[in-house]
């Protein structure tokens, strides 16, 4: 590289481009994606369970909620009772109080709490299931899953 005295009697300003740093700038960042792709590109080799469905066991005890979005708004049922937000709330709190109660208290051994079985709408937005497992996990209930239908003609099958 040859550099500029300025020995050559121009007054001129000198017009050319110093591209030393954009090759450094460039050099850094490939080696920094050189780096950082192999990273990224790793994965874990896992063997998930191939299960088609598994059918729940219905307890007297378990909650069984329907969700729906009909219109935009959210409407939750507990059994065939359409409840709001706070109803539901207070609810399931007075159902773990209860079942808590009838198996002999918070510190009775094995203690086995009631499920919470969610039933939404093919339809109904995120944001109504989610307000109804999170009004659920407040009141308590530590066990929330979902029933769903599962294809025609397929049953229970391990592969």
């Amino acid at each position: 590289m040859a550099m500029s005295v300025g020995d050559s009697g121009d007054e001129a300003p000198m017009s050319d481009i110093n591209t030393t740093p954009l090759v450094d700038v460039m050099l850094v960042l490939l080696i920094i994606f050189l780096i950082a792709v192999p990273v990224v590109i790793q994965t874990i080799d896992l063997a998930l369970p191939k299960v088609q469905f598994e059918p729940t066991t219905t307890k007297p005890e378990n909650v069984a909620l329907s969700v729906t979005g009909a219109g935009g708004q959210c409407q939750v049922y507990w059994g065939m009772t359409p409840v709001g937000h706070q109803e539901l709330l207070d609810r399931a709190v007075e159902k773990l109080k209860k079942e808590i109660e009838r198996q002999g208290g918070p510190n009775a051994a094995g203690l086995e709490l009631p499920e919470v079985h969610i039933r939404g709408d093919v339809n109904t937005p995120y944001r109504c299931i989610g307000a109804t497992i999170y009004t659920m996990q407040m009141a308590g209930f530590v066990k929330v899953g979902f029933i769903s239908e599962p294809p025609a003609g397929s049953g229970t099958v391990r592969l």
